[in-house]
C-alpha cells in the first residue's frame, strides 16, 4: 500500500498476496495480487458481493485454507511474513496476537465443551494464566459483550444458546487475549439490533485501545459508522480503497457506486434502487482486461483487453485513494465533476 505522511508502520501487511485452488475443472484464481495494511487503532471495512475473495483472504491469513488451497505473495504481522511460519509458531500467534471473530459461530466453538471450559483454555494457553484467574477473566468479559446471566451462561455448552449468544461468545473468545488485530467477518449477523450497537461499540474502544480491526461485510451501514477506511474487492482484487467518508461521497469505481446504489435507503423509495445486473465472473476462466467490464455500464474497448492496476486516484478534498478503472484515471486527470465517470 502506498504510504503515506504521519502513517505510522502497520501492524498488519499485506503485499503482492495470491489465493489459488486447484480444482478438476481448473485452478481458481480466488484472490489476485492483493496489497494493503492496516494500522494499530485502525478499523478497515472489506467489501464485496459474496464469492470476491473477502474471506479467504483471511483464511489464507490465519493458515486456514483448505487442503487444495495455496497461498503466494507475503502477510506480515508486526514485520513477520505469516505464510513463512510452521504450523507450530502459527498456533502461538492466533489468538494470542491475532484473532478471528468467524460469521457460524458454530464452526468456531467445540460442541462438547462448556463455554467456560473453551474461554479459559484460551486464557491458559496464550497467557499462562492459572485456570481460576482464566475463568473469572472469562467470565468478565462475558459481561463485557453483553451476555446477559453470565454466570449462568458461562457453565452451559453452545447448543444450549441461542445464535445471536453463541455469536456473542466467539466475539469473547477473540477479545480475551487483546490480540493486535482482529478479523471479524460479518460478526453481527446474527444480533439484533441493539446487540449489534453494543458489539460495534466495544469494537470502537478495542482500536482506541491500539488494535487494529480488520471488519468483513456486506452491511455500508455498518461500515459508515465504525470504518475509518474501505477496500472493495470484486473477483478476488480490490478495485477501490480510501477513506470510508471519501468512497461514500464520490465513489472511483463502477461496481463501488453500483454497489452504494444497490443500497435500500430511507431517502428514496424502494424503486430507487439500482441492482447490478448480471453474475460476477468465473474465477477459474476471468474476463480479459477489467474483471467487472461485462456488467459496467461505463466500460470502453480497452476495458476489456487491459487490467487497470489499482493505483492512485488524486481528488481535491479527498484523502489517499487508489482506484483499478481507466475511467477514474481520466476523471482525477480532467478534475470531473464528483460522482460522474470520465469518457475516455
Amino acid at each position: 500500500m502506498t504510504t503515506t505522511d504521519n502513517r505510522t508502520t502497520p501492524v498488519l501487511s499485506l503485499s503482492n498476496y495470491s489465493i489459488r485452488f486447484a480444482t478438476p475443472d481448473g485452478e481458481v484464481q480466488a484472490v489476485s495480487d492483493l496489497s494493503f495494511s492496516v494500522e494499530a487503532g485502525e478499523t478497515l471495512a472489506i467489501v464485496g458481493e459474496s464469492g470476491s475473495g473477502k474471506s479467504q483472504t483471511f483464511n489464507g491469513v490465519f493458515g486456514l485454507l483448505a487442503k487444495n488451497g495455496r497461498t503466494e505473495g507475503e502477510a506480515r504481522l508486526e514485520g513477520a511474513d505469516l505464510l513463512k511460519l510452521s504450523t507450530r509458531d502459527l498456533d502461538r500467534v492466533r489468538g494470542r496476537d491475532m484473532a478471528m471473530v468467524f460469521q457460524d459461530p458454530m464452526t468456531a466453538l467445540n460442541p462438547t465443551l462448556k463455554i467456560k471450559r473453551q474461554l479459559a483454555e484460551t486464557l491458559e494457553v496464550h497467557k499462562g494464566m492459572r485456570r481460576r484467574e482464566a475463568e473469572a477473566e472469562a467470565l468478565a468479559m462475558l459481561k463485557r459483550v453483553g451476555i446477559p446471566d453470565a454466570e449462568r451462561r458461562i457453565e452451559q455448552y453452545p447448543h444450549e444458546l441461542s445464535g445471536g449468544m453463541r455469536q456473542r461468545v466467539v466475539i469473547a473468545m477473540a477479545l480475551l487475549c487483546r490480540p493486535k488485530v482482529i478479523v471479524a467477518d460479518e460478526p453481527t449477523t446474527a444480533l439484533d439490533v441493539t446487540i449489534q450497537a453494543q458489539i460495534l461499540e466495544l469494537f470502537a474502544e478495542l482500536t482506541g485501545e491500539k488494535t487494529a480491526l480488520v471488519l468483513i461485510t456486506h452491511d455500508l451501514g455498518v461500515v459508515a459508522g465504525v470504518a475509518d477506511r474501505i477496500a472493495v474487492m470484486y473477483a478476488g482484487r480490490i478495485v477501490e480503497e480510501g477513506r470510508v467518508d471519501d468512497v461514500f461521497a464520490a465513489p472511483a469505481h463502477p461496481y463501488t457506486a453500483a454497489l452504494l446504489g444497490s443500497i435500500p435507503r430511507v431517502d428514496r423509495d424502494t424503486l430507487g434502487v439500482d441492482p447490478i445486473p448480471g453474475r460476477p465472473p468465473n474465477l477459474i476462466r476471468p474476463p480479459s482486461g477489467c474483471a467487472f467490464h461485462p456488467r459496467c455500464g461505463f466500460a470502453v474497448e480497452r476495458c476489456t483487453t487491459e487490467r487497470p492496476p489499482l493505483d492512485r486516484v488524486e481528488r481535491e478534498g479527498a484523502g489517499p485513494r487508489r482506484a483499478a478503472c481507466w475511467r477514474a484515471f481520466v476523471d482525477a486527470a480532467k478534475g470531473t465533476a464528483k460522482g460522474e465517470l470520465a469518457h475516455v
